[in-house]
């Protein structure tokens, strides 16, 4: 039933409906660059691989968002044998840091100045929040982007990172504390410089 997918146009129509998610997603499981063409490459080159064997039994979309998972953690695995450090930039300028703050403990905001409107159109929060998620466990990371960014329910994330329910939920609740943590660490205000006394004038 799936085999016209593997057709030229079928595949091409397939690729356009869905890279704009591909790309999304494997930008923040692995951080923005030049890297994520080739892992979307990958992504897509698995997929129609495996298209003849898809039988329909759970959501093309849930079969490839455990494609995109899967090429993402054999990144994260080349990364830790080759032990390189890897800068990550905000995964895109049209994602909103609301998204993934909303569902956060409140004491993450708390005690900042700006209103939370300004929070979260503040670069330097988008920022903070890139390179929170970066710092989770690649489990947390997964169940925190299908979770938050792109709306998969808790059966969906099962499905696609083939875990228990009870251990996304699990994941889910750690990887928000964490998250909120680490943000609020980076958001914290420096601490004020020591007070400065005038030296006493010298007697004459």
């Amino acid at each position: 039933m799936r085999a016209d997918l593997t057709s030229p146009h079928a595949f091409e129509a397939l690729v356009r409906e869905h890279q704009s998610m591909v790309f999304r997603t494997l930008s923040r499981m692995t951080g923005a660059g030049p890297h994520v063409e080739d892992l979307a490459q990958e992504v897509f080159l698995r997929l129609y691989r495996a298209l003849p064997e898809f039988r329909g039994d759970s959501a093309l979309t849930t079969y490839l968002y455990r494609i995109v998972v899967n090429v993402a953690q054999d990144e994260w695995k080349r990364r830790r044998r080759d032990r390189e450090f890897v800068a990550t930039t905000p995964a895109s300028q049209d994602d909103e840091a609301s998204d993934w703050l909303e569902n956060l403990p409140g004491d993450t905001l708390r005690g900042h100045a700006r209103t939370p409107e300004q929070l979260l159109s503040d670069a330097e929060l988008q920022s903070a929040v890139d390179a929170a998620l970066l710092s989770l466990s690649e489990p947390e990371r997964a169940v925190l982007i299908l979770y938050h960014q792109e709306d998969c329910s808790y059966e969906a994330i099962s499905a696609a990172l083939e875990m228990p329910i009870n251990t996304v939920r699990t994941h889910l609740h750690r990887g928000r504390k964490r998250m909120s943590a680490l943000i609020q660490a980076q958001l914290a205000p420096p601490p004020a410089p020591p007070a400065r006394y005038p030296q006493p004038l010298e007697a004459r």
